[in-house]
């Protein structure tokens, strides 16, 4: 998309005329994309056929994890579509989809206890979770702008103009926001496990499988930013050659 031998205005990569190296950056962001997400989806329908010894649902699960850590003022509610779980700290509403809301999986279970591990970490105003919250409308201005504002600099003045330069340094913001997420998401994966555990809704093997769920989807966020900071590198290699052609 961003080069494809066109050279970018006639531009030499060093490499030989009209072939950029820097796409093998994005295929490795791609692969491993795909790993993850490979790895998620086997892993959580494989514990998803698991029931646990409770048979206490994700709904029934979140309740009594949030009581367990004195938050009563977040209420837990079904929202439709698969894997759309999510904690919305605006309302203080725990989202759990269909398929964990009712669900008596051992899979399930830890995906509700990993948005509850995000309801205790507003509650307790962690850190991280306060600062990816503040750059959550800067990243989407960043993320949604920066690649038009990058294409059109393309257009009109190759990848070394103005416009460009504003594009990548808007992307590195969506990049910056991932990079934050990370420790979110480990933080909340962590009190999940350790909370189903001591609550005794899990147990022995049931822990060890929830653990297995939990750390397969954490890989998709560390995918994602990967693949991100892949794609930015690639963008400053090119605009940092371009500039010294110019």
């Amino acid at each position: 998309m961003y080069g494809y031998g066109m050279g970018y205005g006639g531009m030499r990569y060093g490499y030989g005329y009209g072939f950029d190296p820097t796409i093998i950056l994005v295929l490795i962001g791609v692969v491993i994309s795909l790993w993850a997400q490979s790895r998620v989806t086997s892993t959580y329908n494989k514990y998803s056929r698991v029931r646990s010894r409770t048979g206490m649902t994700g709904a029934e699960a979140a309740m009594r994890l949030l009581h367990s850590q004195g938050i009563y003022d977040v209420t837990v509610r079904q929202v439709a579509g698969n894997l759309t779980d999510h904690y919305d700290p605006r309302t203080k509403v725990v989202n759990l989809s269909e398929s964990v809301y009712r669900s008596t999986s051992i899979a399930a279970l830890g995906v509700a206890a990993h948005e509850c591990g995000h309801a205790m970490q507003h509650n307790d105003g962690y850190a991280p979770l306060r600062f990816r919250s503040a750059l959550v409308p800067v990243a989407n201005f960043g993320s949604r702008i920066s690649w038009p504002l990058i294409l059109f600099g393309l257009i009109i003045g190759g990848l070394g103009s103005p416009l460009c330069q504003i594009g990548i340094l808007m992307f590195s913001l969506a990049v910056l926001f991932q990079l934050v997420t990370l420790p979110v998401e480990f933080n909340a994966s962590s009190r999940a496990v350790k909370l189903l555990d001591s609550q005794g809704i899990l147990s022995g093997e049931e822990v060890r499988g929830t653990r297995s769920v939990l750390n397969a989807a954490a890989w998709t966020y560390v995918a994602a930013a990967a693949s991100s900071m892949l794609q930015l590198l690639r963008l400053v290699i090119l605009y940092g050659g371009r500039r010294r052609d110019d």
